[in-house]
């Protein structure tokens, strides 16, 4: 089969996984326009319409998606070994795509890599902020790193960082309006900065431990981010109590800049992970990522 024809199938394929030209096209690098030409052009070549067109959504006919389920694992298949022959090189080289929150990105993952990537160029990696729990295998990357009790048990999990506390603050000058919260239903009355979760399409509910005894409590506020740096932010400039890790909190605790409340509500969590699908192919260029975010023992 010719080169062209190989590309276009490997766009029929990112029509498919996405349900969108426009992301497609993003995935892709090319323009949405050029996309539905290319998809237009496989049609008239094999005869049959494989793509179903709407204002709204964009799916695959019947035809289209016997074409996909063919010819999609045949792509995987020589990604994969394209992957695996890299360990042939003196240096492993490749891309390695990893979605990750922006604390674990901030705190963990990016002072590791900082140390690591220089002694290997040809490896590269992409990281994609995402508070969505992700599903690495359909959009396709490598790896995630959630919170450990999150992980699924189909994948892998390996730790790559110490365990997390979230703890409740709030600025002086929000503290002179309003009263200090003593049991976490008392944050009900209380301004708070929320934080989006895409993947529930709302925001996350506080949790809150003592004694054996777990709490949840679904605040409300004025302001709402999907980055907790902006939580925080927004916290140290009065604008209600953040629920935020203790780590990031800190310099605003010493400068009482933020007092912490509800301390005995807050307990540690299992710190992030890193995880990623049980593969026959394990990419060197993952490998020594992977090796090089593991929490070291102490």
């Amino acid at each position: 089969m010719a080169q062209g024809n190989l590309d276009d199938l490997r766009s029929l394929i990112a029509v498919a996984r996405e349900h969108s030209f426009t992301k497609a096209a993003g995935k892709l690098g090319v323009s949405q326009s050029g996309l539905s030409r290319t998809i237009r052009q496989i049609e008239e070549r094999v005869g049959v319409r494989l793509v179903a067109r709407t204002t709204r959504s964009v799916s695959l006919t019947e035809a289209g998606q016997r074409l996909v389920d063919v010819v999609a694992p045949r792509f995987e298949e020589i990604e994969a070994e394209m992957d695996a022959l890299t360990g042939l090189r003196e240096k492993p080289a490749g891309i390695v795509r990893i979605t990750a929150g922006d604390h674990a990105i901030r705190s963990i993952i990016w002072p590791k890599l900082q140390k690591f990537l220089p002694d290997y160029p040809d490896i590269n990696v992409d990281i994609v902020i995402d508070y969505g729990l992700t599903d690495i295998v359909a959009e396709r990357f490598d790896a995630g790193v959630r919170w450990g009790e999150q992980i699924t048990k189909d994948m892998i999990a390996v730790r790559i960082g110490p365990d997390v506390r979230f703890i409740v603050v709030g600025s002086e000058a929000y503290f002179e309006r309003n009263p200090i919260p003593v049991t976490p239903n008392d944050l009900t009355s209380h301004k708070c900065v929320n934080l989006r979760l895409p993947t529930y399409g709302g925001t996350y509910v506080w949790e809150f431990e003592k004694d054996g005894q777990q709490m949840k409590a679904r605040v409300e506020g004025q302001l709402t981010f999907n980055s907790i740096f902006e939580v925080l932010d927004a916290t140290v400039a009065g604008f209600g109590l953040g629920f935020v890790p203790e780590d990031i909190a800190k310099p605003h605790l010493v400068s009482n800049a933020l007092s912490q409340v509800l301390e005995d509500w807050s307990p540690p969590w299992s710190g992030y992970h890193l995880y990623y699908p049980h593969r026959r192919q394990f990419s060197p260029a993952l490998a020594l990522v992977v090796d090089a975010l593991r929490q070291e023992k102490n």
